[in-house]
């Protein structure tokens, strides 16, 4: 740090799901690695794991209000969650956080709060404080561009099917239109966020594209700094709060047994739980497919009197023996960024969330894109039609939330179609690995001394310390 700039007192607070909470407690070792004091207000069991990864950042722990939510004692994390009833709970627990960070903010005024946009209610405490507020989403900006382009449209609502981003940059269609509650729900969010004093956003420049950048900012007026890939600062992606059931070592052995490129790589995140019929048709397509593979699938809880055989119903009758050599089925949690970085993988299934579209684009590896709910419709957009970096499984059903029953099922046949297009090799495979490389070169020199996201984080640490020491 130059001798002459003081030390900026900054407090971060993280919404307690993953996609949310690991970026940003990531990106506060970035501004603790330039020497400032970097508090994360955070919950008992992540403050563990933050006093191991992340040893440069000061914690102050308050207990989460579980019970008081009508929750079991011990959850913390809304990977817990497993459906709309414990998902609401949850977020109603997190509302039960604001007295207490609230308190302490006001005991402990800080230079500039950085918090997620979930906790609207930071506006007007730093109104009060007269402090900077920076907010935090955990989308891609190119995903947040999209939802206000779409906020002004509310007729994109009225019908179905693929429509077109209105007033975007390019022209992008989308898939399917986004639900009216998750959107409204969203858009009040947005609304606040706008408000900050600036939006931090996990990704690099690069991969953005500076068009939607100057887009986003000249039809908000609102100021972005891309300081990302938050992957790529800690190390510890794989610290989410939750055990994997394989081993580093046992994942590693299995890899280190297969040709490289040969293995496809199917996770759809924390917050996604498709029923058993849609499991089937995976299992199915991946088995047509014929490449090596592993699949995490969330350890599925059945009835106490259901027998083993009727639990994996969701699974066809001899797979896993039919599989043996070349399937790994991970039932609960998986080292993901050790099995991304294997060179024994070859594509990446995945469900467009922006922390698992980020850590594939790191490790240079094509994604074969279905979206779920959230923001991920867009993400498979800036994947696939801007970046050409992944190809669509042609999922078209955009729903609230990751869970619960749904109306349509991916057929067997186009996950097989799509698989294939990236894993049989080909001219059209190979130009996406190529662009996949290429975009992990650049996400790793955004990083460096002078590259985008580094220097975004100079600026934005002189932005703070104007403010801080008017002239």
């Amino acid at each position: 740090m130059d001798p002459e700039q003081r030390q900026l007192k900054l407090h971060f607070i993280p919404y307690p799901a993953p996609g949310h909470l690991i970026p940003l407690c990531s990106i506060a070792t970035l501004f603790a690695a330039r020497g400032h004091h970097v508090t994360v207000i955070t919950t008992p069991s992540y403050a563990q794991i933050l006093r191991k990864s992340s040893p440069s950042l000061h914690l102050h722990v308050v207990d989460f209000p579980a019970r008081e939510a009508g929750l079991p004692d011990g959850v913390e994390i809304m990977s817990a969650s497993t459906d709309l009833e414990s998902a609401s709970k949850f977020h109603r627990a997190t509302m039960f956080l604001r007295v207490p960070i609230v308190r302490f903010l006001e005991q402990h005024p800080p230079d500039c709060v950085v918090a997620d946009f979930v906790f609207s209610w930071v506006h007007d405490l730093a109104n009060t404080l007269r402090i900077p507020r920076l907010a935090f989403n955990g989308f891609s900006l190119f995903a947040v561009t999209a939802m206000e382009s779409v906020k002004s449209h509310p007729e994109i609502h009225s019908d179905t099917g693929p429509f077109v981003i209105p007033d975007f940059p390019q022209h992008i269609t989308v898939s399917s239109r986004p639900p009216k509650t998750a959107t409204a729900f969203l858009e009040r969010l947005l609304g606040t966020e706008i408000k900050s004093d600036g939006l931090i956003v996990n990704n690099f420049v690069e991969l953005e594209g500076e068009e939607y950048i100057q887009h986003y900012e000249k039809t908000s007026g609102h100021k972005a700094w891309h300081l990302g890939p938050a992957c790529l600062v800690t190390k510890s992606g794989d610290d989410r709060g939750e055990k994997s059931v394989m081993s580093e070592n046992e994942c590693l052995s299995w890899m280190n047994s297969k040709q490289a490129k040969s293995v496809v790589y199917v996770c759809f995140g924390s917050m996604c739980r498709f029923p058993d019929k849609q499991l089937y048709e995976i299992a199915c397509g991946l088995e047509q497919a014929a490449h090596g593979f592993v699949w995490v699938v969330p350890e599925k809880k059945g009835k106490e009197n259901e027998s083993e055989e009727e639990k994996e119903k969701w699974l066809p009758k001899g797979f896993e023996e039919r599989n043996a050599e070349g399937g790994l089925i991970i039932r609960g949690w998986a080292p993901q960024l050790l099995i991304l970085g294997h060179a024994a993988l070859g594509c990446f299934l995945t469900h467009c969330g922006w922390n698992s579209t980020l850590e594939a684009v790191t490790a240079g590896v094509p994604m074969v894109t279905w979206p779920v709910a959230g923001d991920q419709f867009y993400n498979e957009r800036l994947v696939t039609e801007v970046r050409g970096i992944g190809v669509e499984v042609g999922a078209t059903e955009w729903k609230d939330v990751g869970y619960g029953e749904r109306e349509k099922v991916v057929s067997r046949d186009s996950i097989e179609k799509a698989v294939r297009r990236l894993m049989d090799g080909g001219d059209e495979a190979e130009e996406i690995r190529r662009r996949a490389q290429e975009f992990r070169h650049k996400a790793m020199q955004a990083l460096q001394e002078g590259g985008s996201s580094h220097n975004n984080l100079s600026a934005v640490i002189a932005h703070l310390t104007r403010f801080r020491d008017p002239r």
